[in-house]
């Protein structure tokens, strides 16, 4: 025992810590940036040719796309089998090969990151400065701090919000560069020559050798400037005559705030499967270092640290851990009334909770919240044995044994009942080892962690127990002094024992009532199993939102910044709010339109009601005209490989784009009227403004201009297109040329010069340009055209009732042969894993029956041990109703461990029963009686022990206690309502199985041993 002591303590030194088990779907997501492109143009030239080539991976299970103005975003989820190493190697070598296939003029090639983008960032920091740019800010942010992080081990993307990379922007004058009849092709061309960054060779004299260098490059504002760009008329055209020239952002559609002063945030995101904890502090470790080498004037903060709700949530469990372990001590020293067997029996405790740490760390496990519940409430399973075990040497001694006699025949008439209840509680756990998806992967470390705290229990009390009890254990002890605590609790044990007596023969004269008593316990089950509500896992209160605005499709960057700043002004001033940080702009990752902005808000710790927050905020940015709020809050346990503005989507897939848009919208209107759904919305209506250019083809091709060439110099004129980099020892930077501000508008395309036969003419000469509509964003599924529809549940409405209605609605309105309906992240997880959820507690069952039959060799008994099962059903689920909870993988490994926790009491009456039948003759009456009267005592407090264990869970309010509450809540309904049947109908139920199991006639007597000796009768 000590060895297995020291190697727990060991383990647990060594347990890395982490919110969860690290159990996430292999995700990476590819980013190609084509800066001017339109959606249409990014799904063709850029997605289609990366899509068909991801598609020929073998492993990959989902592949989504998002095409949007100047970004392609491709996020591809592996099967969980497959190693995220090795996926990142298929992906890279899909990328090389599409690379021939992709536009030539790409600014940079396909980017992948490990990083699953509907994760929230473990870590958020904010560079402000008051004396420097911010496109100064960005560079040294860039150079000096992101890269460094991104090395570290872990992190999956570093992502700087706010755009203020610095470059050179030249901005045409379209009328000044007509008069001198040139064009944006001229333009380009001239600062393509003229800026250059070439090798020019060596060359080596008799005795010296030399390395050849030019001024070849324009590195300065000053210099593009002062370009010749043409020659009119024997004198110069220099840039500065037909543009503005100005040091400015790459892109100036990008920007980002910490609460309302501009900066640039840091965002990081983990890799799949790394340790949020160990990641971050890795990162803080650098911080000191890396911030102190920055310039005077940036100023860093930290906006955002996932890893501190995530410390004080494991805080908080193990708190209840040692809440729990205490209240099972008091309820074994109530029943016990004797320090020595109190310390005899609770020792079984800290032994099996320690030791499993040690076995847990060699299997590569982490100390987290779900393998905390699962020692919490492993607190009441694994002292069971001990009670069972130490309170049967306990009544030996109680009728005159020596204690060191009392031992060994206690343990030798208790021991196959401690392994029948060993085994067959683990039997139990198997169908949580087969749960499937992520949710499986997540709940099987939760069960292994359960079994080896009830193995180690189980060698405990087999061993130590009874050694203890041999050596320590006094028949004085037994014998309460008079008017002490022992003898009040005796006596008053005493007069329940009698109750229960009188109580049981009178059910045992009714026999047929109680069978219907019984009967009708499992149809309230199967009713209650049928109404309750269904969901998946409660939503976490950890202290952060994620927010995102809508505004209207055709708003501008301007006006969308305008509203930004509106909304992250009104929710700072709610007094629950700590501090945001907003962003605004397409950044090729999380924001695919313009026309959405994000907020990351972080609460207080005192915000009071996360509800009742979101309602306020909710209800503050109403104020602000043509903008739509929508809210979730951050969850430790995400399923999802995609983001959006609801908590929940559904995604609809087709083969035809338009049927497909056609058809979301339809859904989402008819799912806006139902009052289960809340935050209805869809991608497929955004559709902005386009300006429509359509060309005349043959005057176009008389005067020598080609489709090409229309591109070109449109995009040349409206692209911020990158026509050159300026290289330095750190970094590169871009040159972008762009049309001046008020040339950029619809009857601006029209002066647009084109390079013709006759030199320059415009673009009103050759095309008519009209407004038409165009899709913002383009997305696919697998290739094919998709959808997603966003929906938060309602008030009282569970994730399993709103997925119901939404297949409902989507029969009413006549749903397309052509057109799927895929549930994504919790809500497809929760059809995938929690629609068997009924197949899942019946394997638990069956599992069981097989066990005992086993064990017991024979079929009937074990159909009497299951038959308390229902009674604990009714219990789970009616405290789970009467509490708000729904019916979801916390509910139902609770009500899997409640049948563990309740055939205790059938195995320990029913053991003793046929020992007596087998034994000492007795008729199948009398030896349930006496086993029901023996055994009531150990019974109650192996119940008590573990309804005290739940205790903890059930009234938790600590950080994420969500999580944990229906767990407690179910495993304590469902004992009190089985405690209060079973002692009755179990005994019913084993006379009426009885008749039907073969009987044994050998007794102990023919084996030559003495009989058991009959129980002292209770008192009354």
């Amino acid at each position: 025992m000590v060895a297995i002591v020291l190697a727990g303590l060991v383990g647990f030194k060594l347990l890395p810590l982490s919110a969860l088990p690290e159990v996430d779907y292999p995700t990476i997501q590819v980013t190609t940036l084509y800066p001017g492109g339109s959606p249409e143009v990014m799904a063709q030239t850029v997605t289609a040719p990366l899509e068909r080539d991801f598609g020929q991976m073998a492993g990959l299970q989902r592949m989504t796309s998002v095409s949007s103005a100047g970004a392609s975003v491709i996020t591809l989820q592996f099967d969980l089998k497959l190693a995220l190493d090795v996926a990142e190697q298929e992906v890279q070598a899909e990328i090389n090969q599409a690379n021939t296939l992709l536009p030539a003029d790409l600014p940079a090639p396909p980017i992948y990151a490990k990083v699953n983008p509907a994760d929230a960032p473990v870590l958020t920091l904010a560079a402000t400065s008051d004396t420097m740019p911010l496109t100064d800010v960005q560079n040294v942010i860039y150079t000096q701090l992101a890269q460094k992080i991104s090395q570290v081990s872990g992190v999956g993307l570093v992502t700087l919000s706010g755009g203020q990379r610095p470059a050179v922007r030249i901005q045409i004058n379209t009328d000044a560069l007509a008069a001198y009849g040139l064009t944006l092709t001229t333009v380009r061309s001239a600062i393509s020559s003229a800026n250059a960054n070439a090798p020019k060779g060596s060359f080596e004299g008799p005795t010296r050798s030399y390395t050849i260098n030019a001024d070849d490059q324009l590195a300065t504002v000053d210099d593009y400037k002062n370009l010749i760009i043409a020659t009119r008329n024997g004198a110069s055209v220099r840039m500065s005559d037909v543009a503005n020239v100005v040091q400015g952002p790459e892109n100036v559609q990008l920007g980002a705030w910490s609460g309302k002063t501009p900066a640039i945030v840091v965002n990081v995101q983990r890799q799949p499967g790394a340790n949020v904890i160990k990641t971050v502090d890795a990162i803080k470790a650098q911080l000191p270092v890396l911030t102190a080498a920055l310039p005077p004037g940036v100023h860093i903060s930290v906006l955002s640290d996932r890893t501190t709700g995530i410390r004080a949530s494991v805080h908080d469990v193990e708190m209840e851990l040692l809440l729990a372990i205490v209240l099972v001590v008091l309820v074994i020293f109530f029943f016990l009334h004797s320090i020595r067997a109190t310390i005899i029996a609770g020792l079984a405790v800290p032994i099996s909770l320690i030791g499993t740490c040690g076995v847990t760390y060699l299997l590569g496990f982490s100390l987290n919240n779900l393998s905390l519940m699962a020692l919490t409430i492993a607190t009441g399973f694994v002292v069971d044995d001990a009670i069972v075990m130490l309170e049967n040497i306990s009544r030996h001694v109680e009728d005159g044994e020596p204690p060191f006699e009392a031992a060994l025949n206690g343990a030798k008439q208790i021991g196959f009942t401690i392994i029948s209840l060993t085994v067959s509680l683990l039997a139990v756990l198997i169908p949580l080892l087969f749960m499937g998806d992520v949710v499986g992967r997540l709940f099987r470390e939760f069960a292994i962690t359960l079994a080896i705290t009830i193995l180690i229990s189980a060698v405990v009390s087999l061993t130590l127990t009874p050694m203890m009890a041999a050596r320590w254990m006094t028949a004085d002890e037994h014998h309460a002094k008079p008017g002490s605590f022992g003898e009040k609790t005796q006596a008053w044990f005493d007069k329940v024992i009698a109750r229960y007596d009188r109580a049981l023969l009178w059910v045992l004269d009714r026999q047929t009532a109680t069978l219907i008593v019984a009967v009708a316990t499992f149809l309230v089950t199967v009713l209650l199993y049928v109404v309750i509500s269904k969901g998946l896992f409660p939503v976490q209160d950890t202290g952060q939102l994620q927010a995102r605005i809508q505004a209207s499709d055709t708003v501008s960057y301007q006006k969308m910044a305008q509203l930004q700043g509106e909304v992250a002004n009104l929710v700072m001033q709610d007094p629950a709010v700590e501090n945001v940080s907003s962003f605004v702009g397409v950044d090729g990752s999380t924001n695919a339109t313009l026309n959405s902005g994000e907020l990351l808000i972080n609460l207080k710790e005192s915000h009071g009601s996360q509800t009742k927050v979101m309602q306020r905020l909710r209800d503050a940015v109403a104020k602000v005209a043509g903008v739509q709020l929508y809210m979730q809050p951050t969850q430790d346990l995400t399923v999802d490989a995609e983001s959006g503005p609801t908590q929940y989507r559904v995604s609809v897939e087709g083969a035809n784009t338009q049927q497909v848009d056609d058809w979301a919208v339809k859904l989402t209107e008819a799912l806006a009227k139902e009052k289960k759904l809340q935050n209805v919305t869809t991608d497929a209506a955004d559709v902005g403004l386009s300006a429509f250019v359509n060309i005349d083809r043959d005057t176009a091709a008389r005067l020598g201009i080609t489709p090409a060439a229309v591109d070109d110099s449109l995009y040349s004129a409206f692209g911020q297109r990158i026509v050159s980099n300026i290289f330095t020892e750190t970094n590169q930077y871009r040159v972008i040329l762009e049309a001046q501000a008020g040339n950029a508008t619809p009857q601006g395309l029209g002066g647009v010069q084109l390079q013709s036969t006759g030199g320059s003419t415009p673009l009103a000469a050759i095309a008519s340009i009209k407004q038409t509509t165009a899709p913002l964003q383009v997305r696919h599924v697998a290739q094919f055209p998709a959808a997603t529809v966003g929906f938060d549940t309602g008030g009282g409405t569970s994730l399993g009732g709103a997925v119901a209605d939404i297949r409902k609605v989507a029969g009413k309105i006549s749903q397309p042969a052509g057109i799927t309906l895929t549930f994504l992240g919790a809500a497809g997880a929760y059809e995938n894993s929690l629609n068997n959820e009924l197949w899942l507690i019946l394997a638990a069952v069956v599992c069981v029956y097989i066990v005992l039959g086993v064990l017991y060799e024979s079929y009937i008994h074990p159909l009497t041990i299951l038959s308390t099962l229902p009674s604990a059903g009714v219990g789970a689920l009616l405290a789970l109703m009467f509490t708000g909870n729904d019916l979801g993988v916390i509910g139902i490994i609770g009500i899997i461990l409640l049948i563990g926790i309740v055939k205790k009491n059938a195995i320990m009456m029913i053991d003793f029963a046929l020992d007596a039948e087998r034994e000492q003759g007795m008729s199948a009456r009398e030896a349930i009686h006496q086993a029901a009267l023996l055994r009531f005592r150990p019974i109650l407090m192996t119940t008590m022990a573990a309804l005290f264990a739940a205790v903890p869970l059930m009234l938790g309010l600590g950080e994420g206690a969500e999580l944990r509450r229906p767990l407690g809540i179910a495993i304590f309904g469902g004992l009190i309502v089985s405690q209060l049947l079973t002692i009755f109908t179990t005994p019913v139920v084993y006379l009426w199985f009885d008749k039907l199991a073969p009987k044994k006639t050998k007794t102990r007597a023919a084996e030559g041993e003495p009989p058991l000796a009959p129980s002292p009768e209770p008192a009354e």
